[in-house]
């Protein structure tokens, strides 16, 4: 397997999309993804990224940072982080909330917006997120904070466009299975976006990222990822990348920013933690998986790495599942459509964002 489907595993991905948005005159909004946005029936995240995907028109984002990008239709909007953010035709506008234009609908419908009274549109697009349970992951964490990328061109770039356009439809939403093929999209979104992105890296950058491009290395991810448990030492990844002992460690430490070492110890307590999550398997036997021994040294190795010991982090994980489903169980009752719920939320933002 791949490190970048590896990637896709651990995060465990539940994907959506919830708004449909059009705007027919000049428009400026303030946005950011909420747990409440994607629905009651999901269990509490511990990571939200958002996305949005142009149909027709164009957009330009911005961060409050300044960053800013200018985005068509075809293209995939990704931000990893779910930092607050502008979109608009026009970044010199005054900002409004995006709940604010949010209309009133029936509860088993797709949220909308549809901004302006002239005839031609000027900007269609639909919001959706992927939620992860994982808290904090190294190699998602190195995304960086806004991404467009174009679909065009890419082999899935139909088969996305006119899903969406399915999804976004009045009642497609409600059709048997229509939830799950949206969460598929997003997910398959999400691994094109980080694909186009690493092929559009220039020659110099380092990361994560940057190691899945570089063959050796990519190797060596691939094979430490596929075998988890294997009491890999540095030298024999290095047999994995085809290079001495002294030229790969200096390499995956100039690419990856840390020794080989410490990223095996970090990419197993990230499995541990998936396993602990979603298994009830003794905390011994989970160590012994990911490559420990002994169960005294792994949960030292994994306390170290995640702030809490197994036990804890097992209980506190499934005290935020049982949270999530009594806030489920609370909310108003639907049916198998996506659901509506809104935030009134102001973003803090400074406008217009400085320009270059």
């Amino acid at each position: 397997m791949d490190a970048l489907s590896d990637l896709l595993r651990v995060l465990h991905f539940a994907g959506g999309v919830f708004l449909e948005a059009c705007f027919r005159q000049p428009w400026c909004v303030t946005s950011r993804l909420t747990a409440e946005d994607c629905g009651p029936d999901l269990a509490a995240p511990g990571g939200l990224v958002a996305f949005h995907f142009v149909l027709d028109g164009k957009m330009e984002v911005a961060l409050p940072d300044g960053q800013r990008c200018t985005a068509r239709a075809g293209d995939l909007v990704l931000l990893p982080g779910n930092d607050p953010h502008l979109l608009a035709s026009d970044l010199r506008l005054p900002p409004v909330s995006a709940d604010a234009l949010i209309e009133q609908a029936d509860a088993q419908a797709m949220a909308r917006i549809d901004h302006g009274d002239g005839p031609e549109v000027l900007t269609r697009l639909v919001c959706g997120y992927l939620a992860t349970p994982v808290v904090h992951h190294p190699q998602l964490a190195m995304l960086p904070p806004l991404m467009v990328e174009p679909m065009a061109g890419r082999p899935c770039a139909d088969w996305v466009a006119s899903s969406f356009r399915y999804a976004s439809q009045e009642r497609a939403s409600l059709r048997p299975g229509a939830q799950a093929v949206i969460g598929r999209l997003s997910e398959l979104l999400f691994v094109e976006a980080v694909r186009s992105h690493v092929e559009r890296l220039p020659a110099q950058e380092r990361g994560w990222l940057a190691a899945l491009r570089d063959p050796p290395l990519a190797r060596t991810l691939a094979a430490l990822h596929a075998r988890v448990a294997h009491p890999w030492t540095t030298e024999s990844l290095a047999r994995e990348a085809l290079l001495s002992r002294s030229a790969f460690a200096d390499r995956f430490t100039r690419v990856l920013g840390m020794p080989p070492m410490t990223y095996l110890t970090r990419w197993r307590m990230c499995v541990a933690a998936r396993r602990l999550r979603e298994s009830s398997q003794p905390i011994a036997r989970i160590a012994a998986e990911v490559g420990y021994e002994s169960e005294s040294t792994f949960s030292r190795a994994f306390t170290r790495e995640m702030g809490t010991a197994p036990g804890a982090f097992r209980r506190e994980d499934r005290m935020r599942d049982l949270q999530g489903l009594q806030t489920a169980a609370a909310a108003p009752a639907h049916d198998e459509g996506f659901p509506l719920y809104r935030t009134k939320r102001e973003q803090t933002f400074r406008y217009p964002p400085t320009r270059e």
